[in-house]
């Protein structure tokens, strides 16, 4: 079974030991100038055998097996953050439509790994929405998340489902589900978590 403690020093020690190491184009920031401000990792997975065997275990793969009906390819396990203050918005968007497959078939899982509220920042769902297909996206601004849903408006928000989430908690959605979170506006508490598609 997954030790959500030990999940948690692990990634303390990537991100001190191994992220110096890693291309510059798998790591971003708020503010590429203060190193407190790092907000995403991509493909965890291949610096570091530890979250190469977690995102190829059972756990995960058996789970995403069950919920897409056949075998699954892993793809990318990343680390998001939204740091105390400064974590930015994440603008309400699509995975599949980054992913670009054919046919849009793919679950990603969302470990929390800190207390995640609408204070810090929680991820915010509209139920449904996976059955609706793709919607317009266009480009954003924000760093790490390049492309939104461009006609996302009060009748959105007002369907939305906020959801909280302890350490170790699994939040798992299809590729089409729509989702976004608010900004961190804690004043001590970051909100971090794995990604694993």
């Amino acid at each position: 079974p997954l030790q959500i403690d030990e999940v948690q020093r692990k990634m303390d020690e990537y991100v001190r030991d191994v992220v110096p190491h890693v291309p510059v184009k798998q790591v971003f920031y708020e503010n590429k100038d203060r190193p407190e401000t790092l907000k995403q990792l991509q493909d965890v997975w291949k610096h570091d055998p530890y979250f190469g065997r977690m995102f190829f275990s059972e756990q995960f793969v058996g789970l995403a097996e069950l919920l897409l009906g056949g075998p699954v390819q892993g793809e990318n396990l990343q680390w998001f953050n939204k740091p105390a203050r400064i974590g930015s918005p994440t603008p309400p968007h699509q995975d599949g439509y980054y992913f670009m497959l054919d046919p849009n078939e793919a679950v990603t899982m969302w470990l929390a790994l800190d207390d995640v509220d609408e204070e810090n920042g929680c991820v915010r769902y509209l139920p449904g929405s996976h059955k609706r297909g793709i919607r317009a996206h266009s480009r954003t601004t924000t760093i790490g998340f390049s492309q939104g849903i461009s006609d996302y408006g009060d009748e959105d928000h007002a369907a939305e489902v906020a959801m909280h989430a302890k350490p170790g908690d699994l939040l798992v959605h299809h590729c089409l589900t729509v989702h976004r979170a608010n900004g961190n506006t804690s004043a001590a508490r970051s909100r971090k978590a794995l990604g694993m598609v």
